[in-house]
């Protein structure tokens, strides 16, 4: 099994040609080793891309490499996404009842699409009593010790990492954290958004604020805010923001992996 890490292994056209014209931003990150990794099987006509909780299979279905857990994968949890129905296929062979399927929603990545008036709008209105800020050196550290709002950051091993590659933005209510909007993950042109709103803060317009917040930072350093929606919930959120529902897709959320 070869393992093409960052600045690891040069990545050759045939591992970039195996994903083609995938339009999934965690997989951009690999192949450009800002962060995640990519394994290929013994033959090189199949491959994996992983980043955090996300596994992305591409190429001709290949059972070793679905089995195949990387070292650096420590968490018992991943979430598999099949380029087709026959990588589909191999992986509930593989996992069995292991395997829960799942429907997720693509979001169109469309540039000078948003509203940023309408944007500015949207964090001006937050609820009294609730403080919009950066997410700075303290508020990594309230993620990383606040198990709801860790996703915001999880992906980041430090500050200086996510300071250098991330991007975010928090509510505090009385110096508690209680909503974010942060970078699941960085690629060269842009980020992953990821969300966040703690449950007793839930319905306040909180996730609507950071993410147009956050938006519009990415506006300001020219990168793309890319948004994935796991649920309709999410999409309706994104459609809120200005964005637009792109397709369902099927992905598999592995516990045992």
């Amino acid at each position: 099994m070869e393992a093409l890490k960052n600045g690891g292994y040069k990545l050759t056209e045939n591992t970039k040609a195996i994903f083609g014209d995938w339009n999934e931003t965690l997989i951009w990150s690999c192949l450009q080793g800002v962060m995640g990794e990519i394994h290929t099987n013994f033959t090189e006509d199949a491959a994996v891309a992983i980043l955090g909780d996300f596994a992305f299979y591409a190429g001709n279905p290949s059972e070793e490499l679905v089995r195949f857990k990387p070292k650096s994968c420590e968490q018992d949890f991943i979430i598999m996404v099949p380029q087709n129905s026959a990588w589909a296929e191999m992986i509930e062979k593989c996992y069995g009842n292991k395997a829960k399927k799942v429907t997720r929603y693509a979001i169109k990545k469309e540039k000078d699409i948003f509203d940023v008036s309408k944007l500015e709008q949207a964090f001006l209105e937050l609820p009294a009593g609730y403080e919009l800020k950066l997410l700075e050196e303290q508020e990594y550290n309230l993620c990383r010790n606040n198990g709801w709002a860790n996703d915001l950051v999880s992906q980041f091993k430090d500050y200086d990492t996510y300071k250098k590659l991330g991007l975010g933005v928090v509510v505090l209510k009385n110096g508690e954290l209680v909503a974010g909007a942060s970078s699941y993950s960085r690629y060269n042109e842009g980020i992953e958004i990821e969300i966040d709103t703690r449950e007793d803060h839930r319905r306040k317009g909180l996730a609507y604020a950071c993410g147009a917040k956050l938006i519009l930072e990415c506006l300001k350093k020219d990168l793309y805010p890319s948004w994935d929606a796991q649920n309709k919930w999410s999409v309706a959120l994104a459609e809120k923001l200005g964005y637009h529902f792109s397709h369902e897709y099927t992905a598999y959320e592995i516990m045992g992996y």
